[in-house]
């Protein structure tokens, strides 16, 4: 079953604050040893929302919003899609993202892993 962690952005990543060294060294690290193992199948940091935009549709109106958004705890600053087992090892395998972030010296954390749909989910394609 496919998998995606979320990584939850931080006040710090959405100022536009690089990111240390050592968790560029650790992350990128670990992004090869899981390509290699094949359970990471796409990652990719995403830029701050100040470059972003969301379109909004409700009653009938559509309205098109620029960055920043204001809810730091909302917002995503990169995601992973793993191939894994079961849910245990995908929470196993999204462990090893925040060891690398606590050995990097980062103070907060968050993530989100979700399982994605798969076309056998909806049933037989008609055509």
């Amino acid at each position: 079953m496919r998998y995606m962690m979320m990584i939850k952005a931080t006040k710090d990543y959405e100022a536009g604050i690089p990111l240390s060294p050592e968790l560029m060294a650790g992350m990128g690290k670990l992004t090869e040893e899981m390509m290699k193992a094949g359970v990471l199948l796409a990652s990719d940091g995403l830029q701050p929302s100040s470059k972003g935009t969301r379109i909004k549709y409700s009653s009938g109106k559509r309205t098109v919003i620029d960055g920043p958004f204001a809810e730091t705890k909302e917002l995503i600053g990169g995601y992973a899609i793993l191939q894994a087992k079961s849910k245990e090892e995908a929470i196993e395998l999204a462990n090893r993202v925040v060891e690398v972030h606590v050995k990097a010296g980062i103070p907060e954390f968050e993530m989100e892993i979700r399982p994605l749909f798969d076309p056998a989910d909806f049933g037989p394609a008609k055509l």
